[in-house]
């Protein structure tokens, strides 16, 4: 079971808040890097409170958030406050349990935004608190919990990968014309956040009909256009090997899955099996409705172009909703112009699949 808030209310002090807003950040910049770990962010303040070091969580195998910004502080961590996103870990894996390394730090308290959620890792606050640190849990838990963390939180709750499905539509919900050109929609800049979304996330997925008709590469690539140097794991789901041996998306620039899955539930527990954690949904209209229709998507990304078809594929299929009372919802996370398109990000309010999520749940 998920561990809730603190009993009581959390008790931040001066320089806190900055800290774990800061940490937060840290947590985001290493996002699709960490799975099957959770992206944390660390922040480790003086004993006057001014910063003294920071980190995020390496990739498996590497030093955690905590330790990197603990050698980064060096003995201005002695006496000082360990802000962090998630509780410091109290077990033993690929490296040392964070815990024990902030009680040898001589650190004197530490701020946690989310309780260990796991039983395996568990146990960091009260191994802190037996040293005689002071242990503060909660402190804008939600804020954390829908930022970085969330696709990990999900692993840990649903057992399967954060679902964003990202499509670009013109103004009336066109993703192609008639004649099905789709390119381009939108303009560079809506693209090229589409390639910094993908570097967030450990796998792409598309249907084979979107593999065979537009022939994507669905690589990463930076604001020059090179290859970045972490590549998503390439996910087709093609279930009648309709996928051709010259497509794109077998080349050696990243690699590729094939599933023939039949469900989108059982292509995310393939991936899950495989580590990834945060998926990006870009497949057409037929794929996404089947994910939306098992309550499978977790978060929403729109690229709106000003432009206006009246005719061609929309951006969603048949979701088997006759009535408005049926019809999925969704909140806005937040709406950016991107050149001469829009960016809106939404979260589901409801999902189709047999379970609700909070507003603003993750």
């Amino acid at each position: 079971m998920t561990a809730g808030p603190a009993e009581f209310p959390a008790v931040i002090r001066a320089g806190e808040a900055h800290a774990m807003a800061r940490a937060r950040e840290l947590g985001a910049a290493v996002l699709g890097t960490t799975s099957p770990n959770p992206p944390v962010g660390a922040v480790i303040l003086a004993a006057d409170g001014t910063p003294a070091g920071e980190g995020a969580t390496a990739p498996p195998g590497g030093p955690h958030a905590e330790v990197t910004a603990l050698t980064q502080a060096g003995d201005r961590a002695r006496g000082g406050t360990a802000v962090v996103t998630l509780e410091p870990c109290a077990h033993t894996g690929r490296t040392g349990p964070c815990a024990d390394a902030l009680i040898a730090a001589g650190i004197a308290r530490v701020v946690v935004a989310v309780p260990e959620p796991t039983e395996f890792a568990g146990g960091g606050a009260d191994r802190l608190r037996a040293a005689g640190v002071d242990v503060e849990l909660g402190v804008e838990q939600h804020e954390a919990e829908d930022g970085a963390l969330a696709g990990w939180l999900t692993g840990v709750r649903e057992h399967r990968p954060f679902v964003v499905w990202k499509v670009a539509a013109t103004l009336d919900g066109r993703v192609a014309a008639a004649d099905g050109t789709s390119r381009w929609i939108t303009g560079e800049p809506a693209r090229a956040a589409v390639h910094r979304l993908r570097a967030t996330c450990d796998a792409v997925v598309v249907g084979s009909g979107t593999a065979l008709t537009d022939d994507p590469q669905l690589t990463v690539r930076d604001a020059e256009g090179w290859a970045a140097g972490r590549q998503p794991l390439r996910v087709v789901v093609d279930r009648r090997g309709r996928l051709p041996e010259t497509a794109r998306v077998l080349d050696d620039a990243a690699p590729t899955h094939v599933s023939s899955a039949g469900t989108p539930a059982e292509l995310l527990a393939e991936l899950f099996d495989r580590d990834v954690r945060r998926v990006l949904l870009e497949g057409g209209p037929t794929l996404a409705a089947a994910f939306l229709r098992a309550g499978l998507v977790d978060e929403v990304v729109v690229h709106l172009a000003p432009t206006l078809l009246g005719a061609g594929p929309s951006l969603v299929g048949d979701l088997g909703i006759s009535t408005m009372a049926d019809a999925l919802s969704f909140r806005i996370v937040d709406l950016i112009p991107m050149g001469g398109d829009v960016q809106i990000r939404l979260r589901p309010t409801r999902h189709t699949g047999g379970h609700q999520h909070a507003d603003g749940g993750s």
